[in-house]
């Protein structure tokens, strides 16, 4: 096997300015139940050994500290509160108290409501998280504003204020943008020069079509994400847009605002299929994920799971731009011998 004549973060920094790099870049995405597993296979005691161990170029995300009011046990800076919930294969925290649903108007909220203050967290401990990891990229700070108003509001409600209350929802992803911008704005100050990308994520898309319409996303979503996507390029980082299902219908919008790459690829979805999004968008954005964690990584064989490793790579790969990575978090009960496949048929047959 050839050696490795880059580091993780000039791997990333190479797709994104379109030039060779040694082999593939490989992220990893995977859920606290599912590491507890790999490690185990791999007999690694953490799990940044487990990943070395396996060659995945993987992010650093460093985070501020929280210095703010104290929270009540299971409940989130924003008054939402958690249950974790069980689904057999993994505990996921789902919102069960929604401190906005009751609200009418704009001038209620103003009223009866305290929105987070950046001034909540502390940004000077942000530089000592990269030590140990210089030689991996770096995220810094990014957005997703309309997943927390669901959970301010319920995700029904959210979803008919679009039509129903449109002043409420301008207003509290007014709130939420404001807060993300300074919040990433903060880290961007801490580490200057250091992060690769930001994450400006919304997930529009549903496992067929886009879960709302063209209209709203333009005119609720599209303007804020905007106004992160240029603070991060001021900044010198490049935008990963993180956009679950089917989504293409909204993608040209996405790629005239500036985003730089599209995550995850879930080309089971129809609309989504490799060849297209690799023909129609592959010289605009980098493509990262590809490996299906729907049906391929929880119950396929491990000869699946190299097929498909193959398959994306000269699907996705021909020419660069693209991260070989799961669609999403690998699941708790996918097996681990299939996520070793992945990444080690990536390392075999990734060189350029």
């Amino acid at each position: 096997m050839p050696l490795e004549t880059m580091t993780p973060v000039e791997r990333w920094q190479a797709v994104f300015l379109r030039h060779k790099t040694d082999r593939v870049p490989m992220d990893y995405w995977s859920t606290p139940e599912f590491d507890a597993r790999l490690m185990g296979h791999l007999g690694c005691a953490s799990r940044q050994e487990a990943l070395r161990k396996l060659h995945v170029d993987y992010v650093v995300s460093p985070k501020p500290s929280y210095i703010g009011p104290r929270l009540a046990p299971g409940t989130d800076v924003f008054g939402c509160r958690f249950s974790g919930v069980d689904y057999g294969t993994g505990i996921y925290d789902e919102c069960v108290s929604h401190p906005l649903a009751a609200f009418t108007s704009v001038e209620g909220i103003r009223k009866n409501y305290r929105w987070p203050s950046p001034e909540w967290w502390d940004y000077r401990a942000i530089p000592n998280q990269l030590q140990g990891h210089e030689d991996y990229p770096v995220q810094g700070g990014g957005s997703e504003p309309f997943l927390t108003y669901k959970y301010l509001r319920g995700d029904e409600r959210a979803l008919m204020d679009l039509i129903e209350q449109p002043e409420i929802v301008h207003y509290c992803l007014g709130r939420l943008f404001d807060l993300e911008y300074e919040n990433t704005r903060r880290i961007f100050e801490q580490i200057p020069g250091r992060i690769t990308y930001s994450y400006i994520a919304e997930d529009l898309g549903g496992q067929t079509d886009l879960m709302f319409s063209v209209r709203h996303i333009r005119e609720f979503l599209l303007p804020g994400m905007k106004r992160m996507i240029d603070l991060a390029h001021q900044g010198g980082a490049r935008v990963f847009h993180h956009d679950d299902g089917n989504c293409r219908r909204i993608l040209p919008d996405l790629i005239a605002l500036g985003i730089d790459l599209l995550n995850p690829i879930q080309w089971r979805c129809p609309g989504m299929e490799r060849e297209a999004l690799k023909s129609d968008f592959g010289k605009a954005i980098i493509l990262h994920g590809g490996m299906d964690n729907q049906f391929t990584l929880p119950f396929g064989t491990v000869d699946d799971v190299r097929r498909e490793v193959l398959d994306n790579l000269r699907i996705l790969g021909t020419g660069g731009g693209y991260i070989l990575a799961p669609c999403h978090n690998i699941q708790a009960l996918t097996p681990p011998e299939n996520v070793v496949a992945l990444y080690e048929t990536g390392r075999e047959y990734g060189w350029f």
